[in-house]
């Protein structure tokens, strides 16, 4: 049972692998890459500027925290020359304290730059890196567009893509559809003609008739072609009578014409 459960699973796991493989786009699995180095590089410049922030606060807390010694510090003279060592003593111990915390607070911001700068500079370097990659994912999509275009024209060429494998099935059928269509209308004028089938509007003719209509049509043209030939020999005949007759008024002119002697 666990044998046929792993190859279950197995074929399952292929079938399924061949499916994303066929889903998966490149260009997008390129752009989403890109965009989370982008959401990464916004993360470490936020850092960069709360560590910038946080550096500023020390900052200012230093400046007032030097105030205020230099106030104690102000103080304590002033009581020592009053004759007030007491009070001058006080003044000098609050001044230790605050000293005690600028030491701290300096450290504190010591550090915080060090992380500023290293945080700065691991967003320089990741900038580069993610233009870096924008430009090599966008000659990728390119590449791979083109390579994709060629594909598909030379699977058009060469009919043996989906879309044009289905035009080629729609010819077909046209043309077998077209032939048998042809078939039938020979099929029908043959039996139309041999008086197989009868005509309801009546203008079918069997073979006897359409060679009774040929007969026809060939006496007609015999007749027409006999009375041509009588109109050409008549007019033949009453040429040669005219000419017959001009000739003789041609010879008769001299005789008639008179004749002078010379004296």
């Amino acid at each position: 049972m666990s044998g046929v459960m792993k190859r279950m699973g197995l074929i399952f796991r292929a079938k399924a692998n061949k499916a994303l493989d066929r889903a998966e786009d490149p260009r997008e699995t390129l752009d989403y890459s890109y965009q989370k180095q982008l959401e990464l590089l916004q993360k470490v410049r936020r850092g960069v500027a709360d560590v910038a922030t946080s550096r500023k606060r020390l900052e200012l807390q230093l400046t007032e925290l030097q105030k205020k010694s230099a106030t104690y510090e102000d103080q304590g003279r002033k009581a020592l020359a009053l004759g007030r060592e007491d009070l001058a003593r006080e003044a000098l111990s609050r001044r230790a304290a605050l000293q005690q915390q600028v030491q701290d607070l300096e450290t504190q911001h010591t550090q915080l730059q060090g992380e500023e700068e290293k945080l700065t500079l691991a967003s320089q370097r990741l900038q580069a890196k993610v233009d870096a990659f924008r430009t090599k994912k966008e000659t990728i999509k390119a590449t791979y567009t083109a390579a994709q275009a060629q594909t598909q024209i030379g699977e058009a060429f060469s009919g043996i893509s989906e879309e044009m494998g289905d035009v080629g099935m729609a010819i077909q059928r046209a043309e077998d559809k077209t032939e048998q269509l042809r078939a039938r209308a020979g099929a029908l004028d043959e039996l139309l003609a041999s008086g197989a089938l009868d005509d309801p509007s009546g203008l079918a003719k069997d073979d006897i008739q359409a060679e009774l209509d040929r007969l026809s049509g060939g006496s007609d043209v015999e007749l027409e072609l006999q009375r041509m030939k009588a109109e050409l020999a008549g007019g033949s005949a009453q040429q040669a009578i005219e000419g017959g007759q001009n000739g003789q008024n041609t010879q008769a002119q001299p005789q008639d014409t008179p004749r002078f002697d010379k004296q």
